[in-house]
């Protein structure tokens, strides 16, 4: 930020520096308190981080105090104007040191993971060829439909996965474009997780990347439950693009990042046509208009951005990184342990796992229980627990089904299961934590799954609108 940044931005992250390597780190909403169906109150433990975690007390402060000088950004004569564009660019660049970018990378704001990996689909070389596994979140999943596809089948061990994407860019269709003699396929992009939004579990990034690499392909990382959790290098990794979103990452207000490689987003044609992503526009002899599309990130920026929400985000990486991720990551483990082990010494439990047991992940588990459809047991943790955790599917059709036995084809609507409570329904229950989450809402959520197993609910609960709720008829 340059001198001209009025000092009053920078003073909540001044005072709030000292406590940001507290543990847990403070988040918004950690004191709230709701009502319980069985009656009286409880402080609410938020364990849906892998949906969108709650802001960092840190970034929600930095964010109020920049709000009374909030100005358009880029060619305002304002002080304002002048002030936000300098935070504005400013937090490209912290965000670009945060994922450890390359000198020449570009860092495009968007609205989330899921228009950054749109963004990206939409700046795809002709004839371009991607192969993304089948337990990918929808983000990552459903946006190369324009494209020639190629999904994969899910493997069961990291080693399986990196085979399994060998095989398959050895094997793949020549571009229509190539010659029968250049031995290439043609462009190709391979899209992968960092770590599963159902599982929890790391990919094997790294590995993924150097044998794309290797058969002429390139990559992007969708790290989406990645960066809230561990450091990501986008050099040390060797991926081409990542993709990541503020609601993640403790800032919830509506920002997203897709950083990586120029040359394709140079070449493409601006993802959204606007003010902002124009450099000249002239109107030409014949009545038409001619454009000079800028060539930086801005190409695919038009129109005001949120600044506020990329503040939020550069705000969040500061964070994060001045707490320490080696601290971050330990506890996270500790509270991984306990889960797992409470989960453990309930046998009507069953935790979801592609990798096994002892597969490295974050703070991401789910599980389903015998006798319980999902949807009631998540109502009763809410309604008699004050516990908030996500049943469904998780926005990973294909995963999920595979991981239940079902059929990956099978169709459904994201977390609204057909069956009545009591019933079975091919949907799971998912727990997730972080950086602001407390040792008691952990230990509550064991406590309160060993007690729903043994004693049942102790409220009756009926289905509106595909879910089960609490019945106060």
């Amino acid at each position: 930020m340059s001198a001209r940044t009025h000092a009053a931005v920078a003073t909540a992250a001044d005072e709030s520096a000292d406590s940001c390597c507290a543990a847990p780190l403070p988040v918004l909403g950690r004191d709230v308190t709701v009502p319980l169906v069985t009656g009286g109150e409880v402080t609410y433990a938020a364990l849906d981080y892998a949906a969108s975690a709650p802001a960092l007390q840190r970034v929600w402060d930095d964010v109020a105090a920049y709000a009374p000088y909030y100005g358009s950004v880029h060619r305002g004569a304002g002080y304002l104007s002048q002030l936000s564009t300098d935070l504005f660019e400013n937090s490209r660049a912290t965000v670009a040191e945060f994922l450890d970018c390359r000198p020449d990378d570009q860092v495009v704001f968007t609205r989330s993971t899921t228009d950054s990996l749109n963004l990206l689909a939409a700046t795809l070389p002709a004839d371009c060829q991607v192969f993304v596994f089948e337990t990918e979140h929808h983000a990552s999943l459903l946006p190369w439909q324009d494209a020639r596809v190629t999904y994969l089948d899910a493997p069961r061990t990291p080693e399986q996965a990196v085979a399994t994407l060998e095989r398959a860019l050895a094997d793949r269709d020549p571009s229509p474009s190539s010659r029968p003699s250049s031995g290439t396929g043609g462009p190709a992009l391979v899209c992968v997780t960092g770590a599963s939004n159902v599982t929890g579990e790391l990919w094997p990034v790294k590995e993924l990347a150097a044998a794309a690499h290797a058969h002429g392909a390139r990559i992007v990382l969708d790290a989406a439950q990645l960066a809230p959790h561990h450091p990501v290098s986008v050099q040390d990794l060797d991926v081409d693009w990542i993709a990541f979103s503020g609601h993640k990452l403790y800032a919830p207000f509506g920002s997203g990042v897709l950083a990586g490689r120029a040359d394709w987003l140079q070449d493409a044609e601006p993802y959204l046509a606007g003010g902002g992503a124009s450099r000249k526009v002239a109107r030409r002899a014949d009545g038409g208009v001619d454009v000079e599309w800028h060539t930086t990130a801005a190409r695919h920026e038009a129109g005001s951005p949120n600044v506020i929400g990329v503040y939020s985000i550069a705000s969040a990486c500061k964070a994060l990184t001045e707490a320490g991720f080696d601290a971050l990551v330990a506890r996270e483990r500790h509270l991984i342990a306990t889960v797992r082990a409470g989960l453990a010494e309930v046998p009507e439990v069953k935790v979801l796992s592609l990798f096994g047991d002892d597969a490295p992940r974050v703070g991401v588990i789910s599980f389903v229980v015998e006798g319980w459809n999902s949807s009631h047991f998540a109502a009763a943790l809410s309604a008699e627990y004050g516990i908030g955790v996500r049943d469904g599917l998780f926005c990973a059709h294909p995963l999920v089904r595979t991981l239940l036995g079902g059929d990956p084809g099978t169709q459904g609507e994201c977390g609204a299961p057909e069956a009545a409570p009591g019933e079975r329904s091919l949907n799971a229950i998912r727990v997730s934590f972080g950086a602001g989450t407390p040792d008691e809402h952990v230990e509550r959520f064991v406590g309160a799954v060993k007690e729903l197993v043994r004693d049942g609910a102790r409220w009756n609960y009926r289905t509106e609108d595909g879910r089960c709720v609490p019945d106060r008829g």
